[in-house]
């Protein structure tokens, strides 16, 4: 991220109150074009996960999307706004999230 591009990532919910995330965010979270990830979501290859934050976490989220052996993670405050976020390579003996 460049310093012209340093305002905060906000993320919009859907009328369930479900997170929204934009493809093309994700993929270039990935390092891959749009159409790379659209691609593995069609062929069920992308997971994601969304737990509720508790105790002195309460009102926060932790986003986990899953594709191969990338997994994006990020901390998702009360107003959507992303607090940390990072990709991390996992290794091929790591656990692969329950669907």
């Amino acid at each position: 991220m460049s310093a012209a591009d340093a305002s905060p990532l906000v993320l919009s919910r859907d009328e369930a109150g479900e997170f929204l995330l934009p493809a093309d965010m994700l993929a270039a979270r990935f390092g891959w074009p749009t159409q790379t990830l659209r691609d593995y979501m069609r062929r069920g290859l992308v997971a994601s996960r969304v737990e509720r934050g508790e105790g002195e976490d309460a009102g926060r989220w932790r986003l986990s999307v899953r594709c191969g052996n990338r997994r994006w993670q990020a901390v998702v405050e009360a107003d959507g706004t992303v607090g940390t976020q990072h990709v991390e390579v996992l290794s091929a003996g790591a656990p692969k999230p329950s669907r």
